[in-house]
């Protein structure tokens, strides 16, 4: 049995998902800007619900959905959801993105997505755990044909990914129409390379704001930029 994730003001149990809590989730979730408060905002690969509750906890937005693929993590995200402050705004789906996007007439001020990360063959040998994590489920470029029916003209998406993978996803973003609005490239400490890529994009061809975000200067001692934009949801912040 996992043990509960607390935050200033929600909690996640994550017992039944495949992929816990993590790091790259609460970046984006955090990072995010919502410089127009967004009305919708949808969640791809939800998972435990942690990025819709984060931004549930940071917005006004009256439709709060999101997607999950597995049943013990869509579940688990149901019951997050309705045990959350925020439950009447929030609402998760029981299917593959593929699916949903076909099916859906709506469209989304916001889409945001920590997606599946790896290309080649790799296995754990736990089947959810793979799936949550290898892009054979949910190529990229079936994402970007989705979210370019989904996005909202105005609309933007945020997305985190690998640093290698940076070059690939803008490349397929900009065959879909959307641009990079900022970029923030991360790394775990000083003499570190970059790990990840956080990502916001639109529709419109911006000058890209790109930054450099350390999390920690050595084991456990945060840096203030990473306490600066995490401090309103971990406990110990």
């Amino acid at each position: 049995m996992g043990q509960p994730f607390k935050f200033k003001e929600f909690t996640l149990h994550q017992d039944r998902c495949a992929m816990k809590v993590g790091t790259d989730g609460v970046l984006l979730g955090a990072w995010t800007v919502l410089d127009a408060t967004p009305n919708s905002i949808l969640d791809i690969g939800s998972g435990t619900g942690l990025i819709a509750l984060m931004l549930a906890q940071r917005s006004t937005a009256s439709v709060i959905d999101a997607i999950e693929i597995d049943t013990d993590a869509f579940e688990q995200c149901v019951a997050n959801f309705e045990a959350s402050p925020w439950a009447d705004r929030l609402f998760c789906y029981h299917a593959s993105f593929q699916e949903f996007f076909k099916e859906i007439e709506e469209s989304y001020d916001l889409i945001v997505s920590n997606p599946p990360f790896f290309k080649e063959d790799v296995s754990s040998g736990l089947v959810a755990r793979d799936t949550a994590r290898q892009n054979q489920s949910l190529p990229y470029p079936s994402f970007f044909e989705g979210i370019k029916k989904l996005l909202a003209p105005h609309g933007e998406l945020a997305m985190i990914l690998p640093y290698t993978s940076e070059s690939t996803v803008l490349r397929l973003a900009a065959n879909q129409g959307l641009h990079p609005d900022r970029i923030t490239r991360v790394k775990g400490n000083p003499t570190a390379s970059f790990k990840r890529s956080l990502l916001q994009l639109s529709r419109n061809k911006n000058t890209t704001a790109i930054q450099e975000l350390v999390i920690e200067h050595e084991r456990h001692v945060y840096t203030q930029e990473y306490i600066h934009l995490t401090k309103d949801f971990y406990l110990k912040m």
